[in-house]
């Protein structure tokens, strides 16, 4: 497994979101100043803005499909809601960022109640313009599912941040 992946296998994002696949696009997910990192915490208050998302690639005549879902809803110790849905932006071109593309599911801020929450980026590669679907519910969503229905194939690039709920004690 390689260094890229491993984090993802530690973080049970590999087996519980997607299946094991070849990291070969970069991507970085900024919120303001704070780059996300696999398994970094992030505080709510610093993720309530939709972050900054650039795609790498070669061709901006490619188009790029991002996920971000939550796998831990409602929480980790019962997630009955598993996955739930928080943003998808599709057509995004390749060497450009998320404001390039077509945002079919507003993104939804990460309101963690109970427990740490794992948040999800990922990142596919589209066969082409305008094939993928919104879904229909934010809940019980299934990347595997929805990659499969809009033939999108493995990720190109996946990670994710931890948080929490924010106690005023944890805030100063």
């Amino acid at each position: 497994m390689s260094r890229l992946l491993e984090p993802l296998a530690v973080g049970r994002v590999i087996g519980e979101v997607v299946d094991i696949f070849n990291p070969s696009v970069r991507m970085n997910v900024t919120y303001s100043t704070k780059q996300v990192a696999n398994g970094h915490e992030l505080m709510p208050s610093t993720i309530m803005a939709k972050p900054r998302v650039e795609i790498g690639g070669d061709d901006m005549r490619t188009a790029y499909t991002l996920i971000m879902t939550d796998p831990d809803a409602p929480s980790p110790s019962d997630p009955y809601l598993r996955e739930h849905l928080h943003w998808i932006v599709t057509d995004i071109p390749g060497t450009t960022d998320v404001s390039f593309g077509k945002e079919i599911v507003n993104y939804e801020s990460p309101k963690p109640v109970i427990g740490i929450h794992r948040y999800v980026f990922i990142l596919f590669k589209q066969r082409g313009r305008q094939t993928v679907r919104a879904p229909a519910s934010r809940d019980h969503f299934n990347t595997r599912r929805f990659s499969e229905e809009n033939g999108l194939g493995l990720p190109v690039a996946a990670v994710y941040f931890n948080a929490q709920r924010e106690t005023a004690a944890r805030r100063r």
